[in-house]
């Protein structure tokens, strides 16, 4: 099976096959997870770094509201929070969409392996560098950017991020993200969401149904979100 944490890395950094071999023992300790359960919770200690291995899961926080806020998708190969350990409480909290195996890694372990490993340390500083990046391309959508953009911006993301690991067909992705999620995090209603959708579908430039996301012509996907994919920085990754 493919460990897409380790493809991941690769991309960032060249992996010796004992830097494999040592992020391929550290992620054999694995649990299997239920659809919408908690890794953790807002205001918990902070624990191990998770990272996703199979299935999808995002960040949230809940508004004093009962609203949600949709913080961050994150699909196999994902890292969460390399550094939490340093605050005393989580600000946010992590749940899975799908059923998911999530492998924990002591914290005290990634520290020794990133003290030993200095390729290891420096994929996994890049790939921080562009959760943040993702970060702030998240805020710009959603102060700047106007409904059909943030959509299409957001499809084009996460496509491209799914095709760096492998998990994309022919200009298709299997996309486990309901119209609820999809307006958690961006700020809109699901009835918004499904009216955007539609005019996208008749555009031409992309159809979501039933969990996948057909990208019909990706020009004109990029033109209507203004994407730019200069914050995911793929062009550090290795040919």
């Amino acid at each position: 099976m493919t460990n897409r944490f380790v493809e991941k890395l690769r991309g960032f950094s060249p992996l010796a096959d004992a830097d494999v071999a040592e992020l391929v023992a550290l992620t054999s300790r694995s649990r299997v997870s239920k659809t919408r359960q908690d890794l953790i919770r807002e205001g918990d200690r902070p624990g191990p770094v998770f990272v996703m291995i199979e299935g999808w899961a995002c960040r949230y926080k809940i508004l004093p509201s009962g609203t949600r806020q949709v913080l961050a998708f994150l699909m196999p190969g994902d890292a969460c929070d390399l550094h939490i350990g340093l605050l005393a409480e989580m600000d946010h909290s992590i749940q899975t969409i799908t059923p998911a195996r999530v492998a924990t890694i002591e914290r005290v372990d990634m520290d020794e392996l990133m003290r030993r490993r200095p390729a290891i340390a420096k994929a996994m500083y890049i790939a921080q560098l562009v959760d943040e990046g993702t970060m702030r391309a998240w805020i710009t959508s959603m102060g700047r950017r106007t409904s059909i953009e943030r959509v299409a911006h957001l499809m084009c993301e996460l496509y491209l991020r799914a095709r760096d690991i492998a998990m994309t067909g022919e200009a298709t992705l299997t996309l486990p993200l309901s119209q609820v999620l999809l307006a958690d995090a961006l700020g809109m209603t699901s009835v918004h969401i499904n009216r955007v959708l539609k005019d996208l579908r008749i555009a031409g430039a992309m159809t979501l149904h039933r969990g996948s996301l057909e990208v019909s012509d990706p020009d004109k996907l990029v033109r209507i979100a203004g994407f730019d994919e200069g914050y995911l920085h793929r062009r550090t990754r290795l040919a």
